[in-house]
């Protein structure tokens, strides 16, 4: 019987699959985060404007929306080992090309490189569904999705220790050298997915899609920077509004779209996405507000004045919780169901971030706040893929966990344009010098729990766990799905 109808049966063949694609996982998600310990000095390292500077992260940032749903379709077309391989090269290609310029725009192509990457979170979610026996999925789908804060978490006192103490090209090597290694180990360790969907690659779609989420992030990127009532602000928001609504009527008319529409208004889809933004914008708050004020100077009267290495450590529970989570996740999501576990982390996070507005005087306070919410967002974070499968026929995985990555990642845009705001329009100036106040850190935790109050309202009108087991009503159907597999296997629906 073919691998695309049956799951293994837990043997050696599928031993080193979760630690393998966690790692390529978390290995993605570090391009994010590697230059936020020296992207104050980015100007200057380019010979560059500030403004201009901003590319080398925004670059990575619209890649990575873009390549998300677009790698999760292809692989669920072509293998999704395949595609996943193919992800990790780009990304390597990237690095050495960072790692050996000054120059910005050859800095931002190679930026853009890495963030292209980011396909990787939905295709490793869809090879441990294809591959792992069922017990074993709840807590491998968790960490993977939990990967994305992890490697951000993980990263920053890691690419600060790097930055402080040698040249910052390193950085890149680093990431190239992390690269190959994910790729060893997935061509040593993680067997091809034999789960095929049927149709061909939509590429009016995936160019629509493209350009739609480039008009639409590229504003709220740099809306700071242009001014939010700029005609060219409002312009790209309008255009984005005309490309997305035109892209939205070529998938309804298609037999095989990019992005199936009818599924993704379904209730759970629709509530499930939605609240993944509000979880992305929680996600990303901590990470703009907390390292500002650990490093600010103790005479701005607020400042904790550490170092930068020591900033990144005390983020660093943040992606260490998040981890930790993953198993916690899995054994209240088997008794409980992944809406329960979504809402319970919703609850957490919504308990660091309150705490967090009174919280700001100490490094340890710091911590603290990171540990609780860090443990939220594992939950949250590990849930979403759950009620995602849970909800979508096995051939369709790689697209829909793809887009529900995008949505986190829309998340964070959103969360990183409006903390920004804040923050700037909050400032005090010292001469040339804008400094963040206690009062910007203030309002960006609580527009932060505003977002997860507001998921956790969608959360409460998800659907009911439907039936229990480790990953929601996804893996109750698939017995019902792999035996009628077997008839559309002999048919050929499947393709090798």
């Amino acid at each position: 019987m073919s691998p695309a109808t049956t799951r293994p049966d837990g043997g050696r063949g599928t031993r080193g699959v979760v630690p393998v694609l966690a790692f390529a996982g978390i290995v993605v998600a570090v391009m994010q985060t590697l230059l936020v310990p020296v992207i104050k000095d980015l100007p200057t390292l380019l010979d560059t404007a500030p403004s201009n500077a901003t590319w080398v992260m925004t670059s990575t940032l619209l890649a990575g929306a873009v390549a998300t749903p677009i790698m999760g379709r292809l692989g669920d077309l072509f293998g999704k080992r395949r595609l996943l391989l193919a992800s990790l090269a780009v990304m390597v290609v990237g690095s050495l090309i960072c790692a050996v310029t000054d120059q910005l725009l050859v800095m931002i192509t190679g930026r853009a490189l890495q963030g292209f990457a980011m396909g990787a979170i939905p295709l490793g979610i869809g090879l441990m569904r294809d591959t792992l026996p069922r017990e074993r999925l709840a807590s491998a789908m968790a960490l993977m999705s939990s990967s994305i804060g992890v490697g951000g978490g993980l990263a920053m006192p890691a690419a600060a220790f790097v930055a402080q103490h040698a040249d910052w090209h390193a950085l890149f090597y680093g990431a190239a050298g992390l690269g190959a290694v994910s790729i060893a180990l997935i061509l040593a360790l993680v067997p091809e997915s034999e789960v095929r969907a049927r149709g061909t690659f939509d590429v009016a779609g995936a160019l629509g899609l493209s350009l739609g989420l480039v008009l639409f992030l590229l504003p709220i990127t740099k809306g700071t920077d242009w001014g939010w009532s700029s005609g060219l602000t409002l312009g790209l928001f309008a255009a984005s509004a005309v490309v997305l609504g035109l892209w939205g009527v070529l998938e309804l008319r298609l037999k095989a779209p990019l992005v199936d529409l009818r599924t993704t208004v379904r209730r759970e889809v629709l509530l499930t996405n939605i609240a993944s933004i509000m979880v992305g914008v929680a996600f990303y708050a901590i990470s703009l507000v907390l390292p500002q004020l650990l490093q600010l100077p103790t005479a701005t009267g607020y400042g904790l004045g550490q170092s930068m290495v020591v900033a990144g450590l005390c983020m660093a529970p943040l992606g260490l919780t998040m981890m930790l989570m993953a198993p916690v996740y899995a054994r209240l999501s088997t008794a409980y169901g992944p809406k329960v576990t979504l809402i319970l982390g919703l609850l957490i996070m919504a308990i660091g971030y309150g705490a967090g507005l009174g919280l700001m005087s100490a490094a340890w306070q710091t911590v603290v706040i990171s540990v609780v919410v860090g443990g939220g967002i594992g939950l949250a974070y590990s849930s979403l893929p759950a009620l995602i499968v849970g909800a979508v026929d096995p051939s369709e995985t790689g697209a829909a966990t793809g887009l529900n990555t995008l949505m986190r990642s829309v998340g964070t845009s959103v969360s990183s344009a409006v903390v920004g705001m804040v923050l700037a329009d909050t400032a005090d100036h010292v001469g040339p010098v804008a400094v963040p106040t206690m009062e910007g850190f203030r309002f960006s935790f609580a527009i932060a729990a505003g977002a997860v109050a507001l998921g956790l309202a969608l959360a409460l009108f998800l659907p009911g766990r439907g039936g229990g087991g480790a990953v929601g009503t996804g893996v109750l159907r698939a017995s019902s799905e792999e035996d009628a597999a077997v008839a559309r296997t002999a048919s050929g629906a499947y393709r090798d």
